[in-house]
């Protein structure tokens, strides 16, 4: 039918102070655009409306694993033998067998106890804090965690501390403020997902350690390739057996459907499960993305190779962009972020960056800090090395085109 507008005096207004709040936003540059794939997600894209043959490199799609064969004729197959979708909540009428083996499996990989099967990681986030923490508790988090962490550490009532991005001292200045509450609990990215940087997790895990702390990682942009054999940020630094609380997803480098998760110690996931809001009040993922999930784990298992290609083609793009005058920021992590400070320029080089085939976005506040702009590049395991090749010489005739590089 035809399109109806609420009418009314305050609908009015309403709509006047929306239309000229996203006039602001579009003014100062920082408006922020969908492009329409008319293909599955992949190193190599389509275009709805034409573009054909696109480059793609800023997905999390870290081990190509979207496309992957193997993962999809799993997801077909959880399809067909379990149907579209539970149409409820895990604890009614919503665990089916596969639901528990993901989650054994999740467990097995990370070389912990249990897990917990969210919607997404950051329904994750939102439910562990507020479930585990009280008043009597303390939170310390880094000042550029995540998104998700912040709503969630917000939801909850403990006492909370923030610390500067990966500053040890500061870090230690507020555990030792923080010994007068029950228990302490240090909550950080391990990996950062706008700077590409990994936290010190050996200095945080012996900090936590000096001052009777829990350390509580999220690790949506480390599991799958970081590590010896990609279980995360906690194994490629050797500290799993010092960090008790682990919180990622399924839908990046694991089949990059949907879905996220909570591993650790089994009273803790028994208490999620009781007491956890986004776990008890949304429906259960759906078959199909639990059988994407569950191959791309079995592919992991099975062999370290896809996660171990991540490193030379990381180091490639790094070292010919740094080669060509570019500041990537971050170090050794395939999320690339191409520093530019100024969110317009961002946002016109990444356009005339697709207008030569490569398909990156111009990230800039309230995203990214004011005047910390980028083009954050993101590597994948699926991309050649002509792909790379490719990538910075467009990235060099841009950067010279808009006065980026001299």
């Amino acid at each position: 039918g035809t399109p109806r507008a609420a009418s009314g005096t305050a609908a009015a207004q309403l709509r006047r102070r929306l239309e000229s709040e996203l006039e602001d936003i579009r003014g100062a540059g920082t408006w922020k655009s969908e492009r329409v794939i008319a293909s599955r997600q992949g190193p190599h894209l389509r275009l709805a409306g034409g573009g054909a043959g696109i480059l793609n490199f800023c997905a999390n799609n870290y081990l190509g694993l979207s496309s992957h064969p193997e993962v999809i004729r799993a997801a077909v197959e959880a399809l067909e033998k379990f149907g579209a979708g539970l149409s409820s909540v895990r604890f009614i009428c919503g665990t089916q067998s596969i639901h528990k083996d993901l989650e054994e499996k999740i467990a097995r990989f990370h070389q912990r106890e249990d897990a917990i099967l969210y919607a997404s990681c950051f329904d994750a986030n939102a439910g562990i804090f507020e479930a585990l923490l009280t008043p009597e508790d303390a939170v310390l988090s880094d000042e550029l965690n995540h998104a998700s962490i912040i709503d969630g550490i917000r939801l909850c009532k403990a006492n909370k501390y923030r610390y500067k991005h990966m500053d040890m001292q500061d870090l230690e200045a507020k555990l030792q403020d923080a010994q007068k509450h029950r228990l302490r609990l240090v909550a950080t990215d391990g990996a950062f997902s706008m700077d590409g940087d990994i936290a010190p997790l050996r200095e945080i895990c012996q900090l936590a350690q000096k001052y009777d702390a829990l350390v509580f990682i999220d690790e949506c942009h480390a599991t799958g390739f970081l590590g010896p054999n990609g279980r995360g940020t906690d194994e490629l630094l050797g500290v799993m057996d010092k960090v008790t609380i682990i919180n990622s997803t399924l839908g990046k480098a694991l089949g990059g459907a949907a879905g996220g998760y909570t591993t650790g110690p089994k009273p803790l996931i028994d208490l999620l499960r009781q007491r956890s809001r986004p776990y008890l009040f949304s429906n259960s993922l759906p078959p199909a993305v639990v059988g994407c999930a569950s191959k791309a784990l079995d592919l992991l298992m099975e062999s370290n190779a896809i996660a171990q290609s991540m490193a030379a083609k990381t180091q490639r793009f790094r070292s010919k962009m740094t080669a060509a005058g570019f500041t990537i920021s971050g170090k050794d992590h395939p999320i690339c972020p191409v520093m530019l400070g100024d969110a317009r320029l961002a946002a016109v080089m990444a356009e005339d960056m697709l207008n030569r085939g490569i398909y990156v976005i111009g990230f800039s506040y309230p995203v990214v800090p004011k005047g910390k702009a980028r083009i954050r590049v993101q590597i994948s395991a699926v991309h050649s090395d002509e792909d790379i090749d490719r990538c910075v010489e467009a990235f060099t005739e841009v950067g010279r085109k808009h006065g980026a590089l001299p």
